[in-house]
């Protein structure tokens, strides 16, 4: 395939819904070419990407530490929408639109940890209150009312009004280890689908108990996109992170997927530090065994989560889309609860933010040169090197049969290592 095969830019609009316009990148991955660059740079293709990518898919939003009791609450945003994801009264985490049904109004600003007083919603603009579970329990409530003015506020009368018929729109919400997803979609199928065998694979880390301990939030001049593809392939370790290519070895990487939405790479064994750093400092966890107790695995969770898995601390990159090519990342550090106990804990979680720092400013300063040339229309596409990229190429298609309307989840795919 000649560089003058692959489609001129700009495409319009119309083009991004139909097969033909993907055609390289269907292709097998040893000879397939790249998603096209609008992909990357269109805001059309961006506004597109969200309904039929981010509003119908689970992402991952958070952690089910933050959801520790009834009535706490994060606020995040999924296909420009804002959500509260909260747990209710009987320890469910519940999701929500956070508009108010009356007026629109949003009903909590993206900080808030608790959802109000008494364990209540209510919004700022006329007082319409909610429960936890999304009941309109108030239109207003009366607080503050005196007695004789009750009535101006009484609703009974109102004409085809029910509360009942006024709660919070309601959002899917499912959890998976320590993670909180949401899905907009109106029947979503389950998570467990969407995450095919990754369950299995990770069961013995018990990723359920692990608790977030450090986090960092970054605003890269990048498509996400181009952040999940960076992270999902190794052969940039050599001139990208000398650091960490030292503590993970090119040689020692290799796939570990199957079945599932996800894309996944390992290696084995877990180098120990060098003088600049590396993936030692804390405890690991004392039940895992094989494999699993010497190595690190690395997984993309689509669309748009990182989730490294080690013998003794975890890592994660929640990225959240705000344009074409600008993307808000929270970087994570979690610890199993045994990690805790050791009196080095906080030095051993000092020396691992560091080099996570490190390694994820590297990489986003690479992604961010990588859109600054991406934007260049004489540059259409590029050819997929099959023993590394792999991965690519099985999320390229993902966010292909989605933007076309297919709902498939990949089968496992053949696995090569660094020596094809």
């Amino acid at each position: 395939m000649t560089h003058a095969e692959l489609p001129a830019r700009p495409l319009g609009p119309a083009r991004f819904t139909e097969e033909a316009t993907y055609r390289h990148t269907r292709r097998p991955v040893e000879l397939a070419s790249t998603l096209i660059p609008d992909a990357y740079t269109s805001p059309e293709f961006f506004a597109l990407e969200r309904e039929r990518v981010f509003a119908t898919s689970w992402v991952a939003v958070g952690f089910t530490a933050d959801l520790d009791r009834p009535g706490s609450c994060v606020v995040v945003e999924v296909a420009g929408r804002s959500i509260i994801v909260t747990r209710d009264r009987h320890g469910r985490p519940r999701g929500f639109h956070n508009v108010c049904r009356h007026r629109a109004t949003r009903l909590l600003d993206a900080g808030a940890r608790e959802v109000g007083r008494g364990g209540r919603i209510r919004c700022p603009y006329h007082g319409w209150a909610y429960d936890t579970d999304g009941t309109c329990v108030g239109t207003p409530l009366f607080e503050g009312v005196p007695a004789a003015a009750r009535a101006a506020f009484d609703t009974s009368a109102a004409e085809g009004f029910d509360r009942a018929d006024y709660g919070l729109l309601e959002v899917a919400v499912d959890t998976w280890g320590c993670l909180l997803f949401v899905n907009l979609a109106a029947d979503p199928a389950p998570l467990a689908a969407q995450l095919g065998d990754l369950a299995e694979r990770l069961a013995g880390h018990r990723l359920d108990r692990w608790l977030p301990q450090r986090r960092r939030t970054y605003d890269v001049a990048a498509n996400h996109k181009l952040i999940g593809e960076n992270f999902m392939e190794y052969y940039h370790l050599p001139w990208v992170h000398p650091e960490l290519n030292k503590v993970s070895r090119f040689a020692d990487h290799y796939r570990w997927q199957g079945p599932g939405m996800y894309t996944g790479m390992c290696t084995t064994p877990v180098s120990r530090n060098t003088d600049t750093g590396g993936w030692d400092g804390l405890r690991p966890l004392g039940s895992l065994r094989g494999e699993d107790a010497e190595s690190g695995r690395f997984v993309w969770l689509f669309p748009s989560t990182a989730l490294v898995v080690l013998p003794n601390h975890a890592f994660v990159l929640l990225n959240q889309p705000v344009a074409a090519d600008r993307t808000v990342e929270t970087a994570v550090l979690l610890t199993h609860p045994e990690a805790l106990g050791d009196p080095a804990a906080e030095e051993g979680l000092d020396q691992l933010e560091k080099f996570w720092d490190l390694v994820n400013r590297q990489d986003l300063e690479i992604v961010e040169r990588v859109q600054q040339g991406i934007r260049n229309p004489a540059y259409r596409g590029g050819r997929m090197c099959f023993r590394f990229e792999e991965p690519l190429h099985r999320f390229q298609n993902m966010v292909v049969d989605k933007m076309l309307g297919i709902d498939r989840v990949p089968d496992e795919e053949p696995r090569f290592d660094a020596d094809g």
